[in-house]
């Protein structure tokens, strides 16, 4: 193995440590002796881990640790002397203590991790049920729609646009048994603010007599455009006009958007 090889291996930090057999250091301490490149990369790892050992640890210059082993020696007779613990030893103590503090970390990091998968699963999770019950919801309105333009018990009325609005159109779909009555208005331009379409069923003889069969209200949020509205007794035309909200007792000819004959 050439010196880079031990350098980036790693083996040198776990020499510093003295976590190598005897054979390993002997090889080592062989390869540093002869080569000032590895020589020098194991006298950096042991200055760094002094200087981070020194970073913990309390400094007392020597003459205070003389001052205080001379008042220990008056108070209770001779100080005993304590080994110092081997440069070897720290270093081990300190590697191990790095490396358990570099190993709870890596856990929080991926404890970290696995929450946030967790909690966009769970957000994913929650819109493709918000997505699956809207489009319920639109499935079953589509449903209805094509149950009323199909039934052939309904008698369908084309409402032609009117001066105030050329371009727009309506259905309306009688059913002349039931009476039930129901609007399609995807002809008709949104309405303004304040403002609400209103549908008329119309006798033409002997005389012109309007009867409001209801209001096309919330026309924004309902994507359909299907009404339904009022039962219908007798009509000979329907009409639509833009009135105030809420309607009103009669209907506004200026703004009269559609009409059709029976």
């Amino acid at each position: 193995m050439e010196a880079q090889e031990y350098i980036e291996s790693g083996i040198l930090e776990l020499y510093v440590y003295g976590l190598l057999t005897e054979t390993e250091n002997l090889e080592i301490a062989t390869l540093a002796k002869n080569n000032p490149e590895v020589e020098s990369e194991i006298i950096s790892i042991e200055k760094a881990i002094v200087a981070l050992s020194s970073s913990f640890s309390p400094f007392h210059s020597v003459a205070n640790f003389e001052t205080i082993k001379a008042r220990l020696e008056l108070k209770h007779g001779k100080v005993v002397e304590m080994k110092s613990v081997s440069n070897r030893t720290q270093y081990i103590g300190w590697a191990a203590a790095i490396l358990l503090l570099l190993g709870l970390g890596y856990q929080t990091l991926e404890l970290t991790k696995t929450k946030d998968a967790i909690t966009i699963i769970g957000n994913e999770k929650n819109k493709i049920e918000r997505d699956f019950a809207y489009l319920d919801i639109q499935n079953k309105e589509t449903e209805k729609s094509l149950t009323i333009v199909r039934d052939i018990k309904n008698t369908s009325v084309t409402l032609g646009g009117q001066a105030v609005s050329p371009t727009s159109f309506a259905k309306v779909y009688w059913n002349k048994e039931s009476k039930t009555t129901y609007i399609d208005a995807a002809g008709l331009p949104k309405p303004p603010r304040g403002k609400v379409y209103q549908v008329w069923a119309l006798k033409l003889s002997p005389t012109l007599t309007p009867t409001s069969i209801g209001l096309l209200s919330n026309f924004e949020g309902n994507s359909q455009k299907i009404f339904a509205v009022d039962q219908t007794v007798y009509a000979e035309a329907f009409g639509i006009t833009l009135e105030p909200e809420g309607g009103s007792v009669s209907p506004t000819m200026e703004q009269l958007y559609t009409l059709g004959k029976v």
